[in-house]
């Protein structure tokens, strides 16, 4: 059975991509966030996939594959902003997102794209990535990664003698889809994904929809006068009423002792970390609140917390999380769901009320505790 990998395949474009190759008589393997609106077809497998937890052991089994010969990467977000607005996080988002996954599943795939045997790749760039896009800026950079990348990467393939391309698909923008705040009409991108995927097995190197009717005079205009053309686009963009100069990362806080670090500890701040973009960790410089004695020194289980991947910054706690929210300017904090209805966090709501601040209380998971490790170590410590 012949088959197609999509990434991003449940929305906007990716998803008429997958609908095209499904009538072109693919069984294709969704990667997404979301699961797609497909009730009318089975032709589909679907993987929960989140770029920024990229997930090396799926995409290495994909490659390995025998009956996939078609790979298509469509994920993308960019939001239209003055740079001074995106928190660095928001930054590292982007680049990974559209960037460093797409180049990363490339070169997953990149043994069977260079083989002799037929291999069909197409990847989003965007009309961005070719020219200055203010207000754009980071979004332009993340895709003019990807117009070079897969220019070089293509001359390489040309070399190695095999007749596969990666196809580069550089539109603007494209009605239809939930890209900057649209929604998805699977009717408006019909044709242009039918487009794409000609051009795919055409093994066709560059693709700019509208290039004859638009695109072809406004790059023209670009390489005559960059400068002049980045203030036009400057002002065109702010006069469309796309600027969205607002926070948009959200910032979780949660605080503990960390004391012997164990999968517990683990699973909270991977927890916490997909309830929030950007996660401040406050480690406690004792266990004295809660009457224990700690084995770990403090510094020690600041490194270790910090280590996690899922952590973006380790603080000393303060004794209430309140006062860490006039530090850090968090928008959830993170708690156990044992804390529910205490007065402490009775308090908490109340406090949290008019400053923005929602509490998330996850639920008491049995497993193993810092407690229960420590009994047993002082157990087995008095038994020798």
């Amino acid at each position: 059975m012949k088959k197609a990998v999509v990434v991003g395949g449940s929305n906007g474009i990716g998803l008429a991509i997958t609908k095209n190759l499904i009538a072109r008589n693919y069984h294709v393997i969704i990667l997404d966030m979301v699961r797609p609106d497909m009730a009318d077809s089975d032709n589909f497998t679907y993987y929960p996939c989140n770029l920024l937890d990229f997930d090396e052991k799926l995409f290495l089994e994909l490659s390995s594959n025998a009956e996939v010969n078609v790979l298509m990467i469509t994920a993308g977000v960019g939001r239209v902003a003055n740079f001074e607005y995106l928190h660095p996080t928001e930054i590292q988002n982007l680049l990974m997102v559209n960037t460093v996954a797409g180049i990363k599943i490339i070169r997953y795939f990149y043994e069977r794209i260079a083989l002799k045997e037929r291999f069909y790749c197409g990847m989003m760039g965007s009309i961005a990535g070719l020219l200055s896009s203010p207000l754009f800026s980071v979004y332009a950079a993340s895709k003019a990664a990807i117009c070079r990348f897969i220019e070089s990467v293509n001359i390489e393939l040309e070399v190695k003698g095999t007749e596969n391309r990666i196809l580069n698909i550089s539109p603007a923008s494209i009605q239809g889809t939930k890209f900057n705040g649209g929604s998805n009409e699977p009717s408006r991108v019909e044709e242009l994904a039918g487009r794409i995927v000609e051009k795919v097995f055409a093994s066709e190197e560059l693709f700019i929809p509208q290039y004859e009717e638009i695109y072809r005079a406004v790059l023209e205009r670009y390489e005559k006068a960059p400068h002049e053309y980045g203030i036009h686009s400057y002002e065109y963009k702010m006069q469309s009423g796309r600027v969205f100069n607002e926070k948009r990362v959200k910032i979780g806080y949660l605080s503990g002792t960390f004391d012997l670090f164990h999968v517990g500890h683990l699973n909270l701040l991977k927890r916490a970390k997909k309830h929030c973009d950007y996660l401040i960790v406050g480690v406690h410089p004792s266990a004295a609140h809660k009457g224990k004695e700690t084995f770990i020194p403090f510094e020690e289980r600041k490194q270790i917390v910090a280590a996690c991947k899922y952590v973006d910054r380790v603080v000393e706690a303060c004794p209430e999380d309140c006062d860490a929210r006039d530090l850090y300017h968090y928008d959830r904090l993170f708690v156990g769901s044992d804390y529910k209805g205490t007065e402490r966090f009775k308090h908490y709501e109340e406090y949290f009320k008019d400053k923005g601040v929602e509490i998330v209380y996850f639920p008491y998971t049995q497993g193993t505790s810092s407690t229960q490790i420590r009994k047993t170590v002082l157990q087995k410590t008095k038994d020798i």
